[in-house]
Order: structure tokens, then C-alpha cells, then sequence
């Protein structure tokens, strides 16, 4: 008999996986994520230039690399600039910056780098400090890490 089931009769068809409802801490951080993101999108930032010879105009903007990811470092202001300086051991150094509001950041800045990149603001703040990551949402769909167009991720 269990020939003819596995023959003739067809299997059940498969059901779409039922949604499961948001934890409400997550859905909480998520909404306090989207806020912060939309205050920064509308704030300038100090955004240094990083080292090299030659006039600002041609020195680009001073970016850290961690795992794989590069990250525009930028600072809500002038004592965040200085924390940063002073974790760095580079307190004396005189630090170039540019102001940049930080859409610009996001949707020129990002997609220009040509490698997977983010930005992250006042890195040296420890928890304090926030990340906007290389994702869809955050930066333009184009230099998101997860975004798929075609055969290219």
C-alpha cells in the first residue's frame, strides 16, 4: 500500500510559513534606529580629512576599514572630533575637517567609495557612538551589501 502512496497520491502542498509578530523590544529599537537615522540625515557633521600631501581639496575623507566594511568617520561636533583625537594619541595634531550634512554622507559619499562602506559617527563615544551600516534603508539601494541586482549582490 505504501508503494501506491508514494505513487499516486500527491503530497500535501505546502503552506506559506505563518508570520510571526515583531518581539516589541526589537520593533522598539527598530523605530528608535529609523529616528536616529532621519536626525542625522539632517544634520551636519564633521566629517576629517584624511592624511595626505597636497591641498584639501584633493585629500580624501579619513575612513576606518573593519571587517571588510569602510566607514566614514564623522563627529556631532567639535569635542567628539577631539575625543577621537585624543584616543588616537594625535591630541596635538591639527585635524582638517569638512561640514557635510549627513545625507550627503549617505547618498553621494557612500556610493562614490566603490567598496562596501558606511558611515560611522563619534567612534570614539563607546556606546554612545552609532553605526549606519552599508544596507538598504540606510544607504542608496545601489551600495547596499544587501541588495541583489541580477546576478550581482
Amino acid at each position: 500500500m505504501s508503494d501506491y502512496v508514494d505513487k499516486y497520491v500527491p503530497a500535501p502542498a505546502e503552506q506559506p510559513p505563518v508570520p510571526v509578530a515583531e518581539d516589541p523590544e526589537v520593533a522598539a529599537r527598530r523605530e528608535r534606529f529609523a529616528e536616529l537615522l532621519e536626525e542625522f540625515r539632517h544634520t551636519p557633521v564633521l566629517v576629517p580629512l584624511g592624511e595626505a600631501d597636497g591641498a584639501d581639496a584633493e585629500r580624501g575623507l579619513l575612513t576606518a576599514d573593519w571587517n571588510g566594511v569602510r566607514f566614514i568617520l564623522a563627529f556631532s561636533d567639535g569635542q567628539a572630533l577631539a575625543r577621537y583625537a585624543q584616543a588616537r594619541g594625535e591630541f596635538a595634531r591639527k585635524w582638517t575637517y569638512q561640514t557635510v550634512l549627513g545625507a550627503r554622507l549617505l547618498d553621494v559619499a557612500v556610493p562614490a567609495a566603490g567598496v562596501p562602506c558606511g558611515v560611522a559617527l563619534d567612534c570614539a563615544d563607546g556606546p554612545d557612538g552609532m553605526v549606519f551600516p552599508p544596507v538598504r534603508g540606510v544607504v542608496p539601494d545601489r551600495a547596499a551589501v544587501d541588495y541583489e541586482t541580477g546576478d550581482v549582490a
